[in-house]
């Protein structure tokens, strides 16, 4: 069967039918770098990277673009608050960002542009819908995006505008959930706020040219990356549930207005991330990042964390609400060492014979079916992730009873690599690096602390040492190890 998805514009799950399956277009909201990332941003973008594996692994081609909100009023306060320029104070958050992303097995998008530098697209924007009569120059120097203009406000978030009062407006970048009032696109040049963070607009307005000193508001900073990259139609649009609305039902009322197209074809949200049952707060005490949770674990690899946190919320549907308590972390933890443990026995079991039976060639089919079945279902990891501990117990009860000859085990690390593709939770240099002797693998440690000291002689001679005795070295992406030539 097609891919079905939840789509939150009808509140159904339906087949998901892009443009053109061959080239799939997707947007995502990128991080506002002012900051480290905490554990519900990251468990939102787990969950778009777990969509998205899973529509590749379906066979759908995924052009995905993503934006960094380098300019934000977050960011222009902290930055000042540092001495540093803009640019300087949000590449050192995004840096990091992408260092947290990568240690959770994140697939890096194929387009990330800060807003910066979208700033010719913003100004277009805006100026088309100032002729149409959908935005307008306030008293106060900004640019208004007139939402009772837009007849189908609302209709996205299901909120209520009837009984707004004309003339309110936000000026900040992001407002309660409660406020529905006019939103700044252009925001005024305020010299105390802003500083030297300010880029002149050329508008023209009642047939008068008027140059608007200022900057972008929130919501159309993803309208004008949509338009850059993807002419202001795609095929689905990523996120959190918490930006359903203003975010997202900003983003629709100004490119519609702009495009008179639809804009996504589909959009999916995940949920809420919850502590101990409670909103993740600073006030409240439960307030994490990723590198906290790490801090938590000194003593465990950090991958093993990493890779602890993103089962977790494999285990969880995606558009589901995720609890995170440190004994639930702690027990998957533990689910992750057996998995290792399984790969490496793997490494080790002595097959008895060649032959594949027939009932071992039914049941994998069968598994592979369910596997597919599984994320086809609005990407059921949950019943994709039972699958995978019952494959698990499979193996171990097989290997047990020494029943798999050499091709039935092949196969089943096959069926673990393909479950992996999507799941992207198992170390394989656990199996690759069943058999390497303890010396080798104490290079290739030494040369890792040497590259991380910019040792790169020290590194060259290490490589070499590794390379005379047999070894070639490996980078997966999250660690490098050794495996025989």
């Amino acid at each position: 069967m097609p891919l079905s998805l939840y789509n939150t514009a009808t509140r159904k799950i339906e087949p998901f039918k892009p443009k053109d399956e061959h080239h799939v277009r997707v947007y995502a909201c990128g991080p506002t770098p002012y900051n480290y990332a905490h554990i519900g941003n990251m468990k939102a973008y787990v969950v778009e990277d777990i969509i998205l594996r899973a529509m590749r692994f379906l066979g759908y081609k995924i052009v995905h673009v993503m934006n960094l909100t380098d300019i934000d009023d977050k960011t222009i306060r902290d930055s000042q608050k540092t001495g540093e320029s803009l640019r300087d104070f949000t590449q050192r958050y995004t840096d990091a960002f992408f260092e947290d992303t990568d240690r959770l097995g994140i697939i890096r998008p194929d387009v990330v542009e800060r807003i910066s530098d979208a700033i010719p697209e913003m100004i277009a924007i805006t100026q088309k819908l100032l002729d149409t009569g959908y935005a307008y120059l306030a008293e106060d120097g900004s640019v208004y995006y007139r939402i009772k203009s837009f007849r189908r406000y609302g209709e996205f978030a299901h909120i209520d505008v009837s009984e707004m009062k004309d003339g309110v407006r936000v000026s900040n970048d992001e407002y309660e959930k409660e406020s529905v009032a006019d939103f700044a696109l252009w925001k005024a040049y305020d010299p105390d706020a802003d500083g030297e963070n300010t880029w002149d607009a050329e508008f023209v307005i009642d047939g008068e040219h008027r140059t608007v000193p200022g900057r972008p508001g929130w919501h159309i900073e993803c309208s004008a990356l949509n338009e850059k990259h993807f002419h202001s139609e795609i095929d689905l649009h990523l996120g959190g549930i918490d930006h359903i609305f203003p975010h997202h039902q900003n983003e629709i009322a100004q490119t519609e207005a702009y495009t008179g197209r639809q804009f996504s074809r589909c959009w999916s949200h995940g949920g809420h991330l919850l502590v101990e049952n409670k909103k993740m707060a600073k006030s409240a005490g439960n307030f994490h990042t990723l590198r906290d949770i790490l801090s938590k674990y000194p003593e465990a690899d950090s991958g093993l964390v990493a890779r602890a946190f993103r089962l977790m919320i494999l285990e969880t549907r995606y558009r589901d609400n995720f609890n995170f308590t440190f004994e639930r972390i702690d027990k998957t933890m533990e689910t992750v060492r057996s998995l290792d443990e399984l790969l490496r026995r793997m490494a080790r079991y002595e097959a008895s014979g060649s032959a594949v039976r027939r009932e071992f060639r039914e049941d994998m089919q069968s598994r592979i079916t369910r596997f597919v079945e599984s994320l086809e279902n609005d990407i059921s990891t949950p019943e994709a992730v039972a699958l995978l501990h019952e494959t698990a117990t499979t193996i171990n009860t097989g290997m047990d009873r020494r029943e798999f000859s050499m091709p039935e085990m092949e196969s089943l690390a096959d069926f673990l690599r393909t479950m992996d593709s999507v799941f992207a939770i198992f170390d394989w240099t656990t199996m690759e690096t069943a058999d390497v002797p303890e010396e080798v693998k104490a290079l290739v440690s030494a040369r890792d602390e040497a590259r991380k000291s910019k040792n790169y002689t020290e590194a060259d001679r290490l490589r070499d040492e590794i390379d005379a005795l047999g070894y070639q070295l490996v980078d997966d992406g999250r660690k490098t190890y050794a495996q025989k030539k």
